[in-house]
């Protein structure tokens, strides 16, 4: 069993950065792939950024290709996703996930490929 908890949300002018963090507790943390969702208002839950367990691959989602970089630290339990040049429409609940054992990163997009989630973490961005 993991837990997760996000923090680092925010209000934000557009153009500023956030660093989300979540913290995870379980003795197992580290052997699972990780992935940053968010959920914007009436929209579907949609994925943002991938990690493999032991940080060697990343995959991001191509809006925020090259805005958002997502890191790992399996010493601190710990998965956080760095987001800069915000825009308004990046506005959105962000979720912290485990993805199931077997799924690749890159490849585990959807979030019934996911097994533990965090609460989540607002952003706000305005213009």
């Amino acid at each position: 069993q993991v837990q997760l908890v996000e923090s680092g949300g925010g209000l934000v002018q557009a153009g500023g950065s956030l660093r989300l963090s979540c913290a995870a507790s379980g003795r197992t943390f580290s052997s699972y792939n990780m992935n940053w969702f968010r959920q914007a208002p009436g929209k579907e839950r949609e994925f943002v950024a991938a990690i493999s367990w032991r940080g060697g691959s990343t995959s991001c989602a191509g809006d925020v290709k090259g805005q958002f970089t997502i890191s790992r630290d399996n010493a601190k339990n710990a998965v956080c996703l760095q987001m800069n040049s915000l825009k308004p429409e990046d506005a959105a609940v962000y979720y912290c996930a485990a993805a199931r054992w077997g799924t690749r990163v890159g490849a585990a997009t959807t979030p019934d490929a996911m097994i533990y989630w965090g609460k989540g973490s607002r952003v706000t961005v305005y213009s």
